[in-house]
């Protein structure tokens, strides 16, 4: 059974092992400290998506009122569970909630080369590449929902 559920301080360790599981290949070492940080003092939304009561992906919301728009972030599914559609779930479970806000005129990511692809198959448009960004040979793509 697969379930989508908030965020709770028991996944903090799950969810930094994701995002180990998923270095190299898509962040840099160094993102893991910016992980903790975003958990600890940052988080506003932040999901969890469970097959069979065991964690595998996760996700979160950043709204920004005074941009009247939202970012979808930190994004992660076990490499062993990619592929499978669970990625996809999160993402139109983020959609729908933060288009239930009237505030928010915006949808973005803020991805990498590495990533956008999928973005890209699920609406996004890329609006800008910054070269090594995140860290060396991580270029920023930002990119915009377009509905």
């Amino acid at each position: 059974m697969v379930l989508i559920r908030a965020y709770e301080l028991r996944d903090r360790d799950v969810v930094l092992n994701i995002m180990q599981e998923n270095i190299p290949a898509y962040f840099a070492q160094d993102e893991k400290e910016d992980l903790k940080y975003y958990l600890d003092f940052e988080m506003q939304q932040f999901f969890v998506l469970e097959v069979d009561n065991r964690v595998v992906a996760c996700s979160g919301i950043t709204v920004e009122p005074e941009e009247n728009r939202a970012v979808i972030c930190w994004d992660m599914v076990l490499p062993a569970e990619q592929g499978k559609g669970y990625g996809k779930k999160l993402l139109e479970h983020r959609i729908a909630i933060l288009k239930e806000l009237k505030t928010i005129d915006r949808i973005i990511v803020r991805t990498s080369q590495r990533t956008y692809l999928f973005y890209q198959k699920n609406g996004f448009v890329l609006n800008q590449i910054v070269k090594d960004y995140w860290a060396k040979d991580f270029d920023l793509y930002s990119m915009e929902l377009v509905s």
